[in-house]
């Protein structure tokens, strides 16, 4: 996956470079004014992607400060929670009358509904996380009293969530959009595991979710290859069998339905692709993970009714 959005005043005339930029966090961050603190002189770059539904933007700019007015937050539909990670400098969130600052290692977080301010007055470079609030609602976490708050970074599960999301954001470009949806849905799982602990609500049930989380982002990323196995998880993410199939419960699939699961719909995907035609069935099932062809077609059709020829026939029918 290569950056949704790729924006560098390096080719911007000297002059022309602080209005261009202001426009671009304008446009970027939806509606948000940027003061410069006087300064005559600007450079900066900015580099959004996406895991599944969490914005991820890298920002490498000299000082400067932001302002949401109260008004602004309420005319605009989209509702993030946004959290600034600082690799370098420092920035300070002004919001409801408090006040939170993170330097490198650390992070805040506030609530773009409401009006707020944030002070940047060194050359930074910044992690900007920006997940769906009412997705983050969702998850049993009372969110008014946690916001413009230093969250953490230091040690502990916001440790844990800082490092996720900087290494997410750096692994995005080689990550397929399966694997990096999974990655979005572990950071909102991280981001309310830290709330949760900073607001002294920490239970088992939640690290039994962030597990079922772990798991399943270790899955999408090792997908394709066929050592894939319970055995192998549970090596790669240091915990007991036990507890893997402790997190996969609930419900009627095991750990090992799920994986193979979600080999079938790789595989069924595949195979309803013009443009992959001249593929063998064979290459296709290798290539997600099946060592077994006798396996492959026999799950393969309990699973769609079809065998893989009879599905890739249907498919070109369809499509013709």
């Amino acid at each position: 996956m290569t950056p949704s959005v790729a924006l560098n005043t390096d080719a911007v005339a000297p002059r022309d470079r602080a209005p261009q930029w202001r426009e671009w966090i304008w446009r970027q961050f939806g509606g948000l004014e940027t003061d410069l603190y006087g300064d005559t002189s600007f450079d900066g770059r900015l580099w959004a992607s996406q895991a599944g539904d969490v914005v991820l933007t890298r920002l490498e700019s000299g000082r400067h400060r932001v302002l949401r007015s109260a008004d602004m937050a309420r005319r605009d539909a989209a509702a993030y929670l946004k959290i600034v990670a600082p690799w370098q400098g420092g920035a300070t969130v002004q919001q409801r009358g408090r006040a939170a600052s993170a330097q490198a290692g650390g992070w805040i977080i506030y609530d773009t509904t409401e009006g707020y301010e944030i002070d940047n007055p060194r050359h930074n470079d910044h992690l900007i996380v920006m997940l769906p609030k009412t997705r983050m609602a969702e998850r049993g976490v009372r969110l008014d009293p946690l916001m413009a708050r230093h969250v953490g970074g230091a040690n502990g599960i916001s440790r844990v969530a800082l490092e996720t999301m900087r290494n997410t954001y750096l692994e995005l470009p080689a990550m397929s959009e399966t694997a990096a949806r999974g990655a979005g849905e572990l950071i909102m799982q991280l981001v309310q595991l830290s709330l949760l602990e900073l607001a002294g609500q920490g239970t088992a049930m939640t690290l039994k979710e962030a597990l079922h989380d772990r798991i399943r982002d270790h899955v999408a990323r090792h997908l394709r290859d066929p050592a894939l196995s319970i055995e192998q998880i549970a090596t790669a993410l240091n915990c007991s069998k036990r507890h893997l199939h402790n997190a996969f419960a609930q419900g009627d699939q095991t750990l090992a339905s799920y994986i193979q699961q979600q080999r079938l719909q790789a595989c069924i995907q595949e195979l309803r692709q013009p443009p992959l035609a001249g593929r063998s069935i064979t290459d296709i099932a290798l290539a997600w993970g099946f060592s077994n062809m006798s396996h492959f077609a026999r799950v393969f059709r309990e699973h769609t009714g079809m065998s893989p020829s009879e599905f890739r026939q249907a498919a070109r029918d369809g499509a013709g």
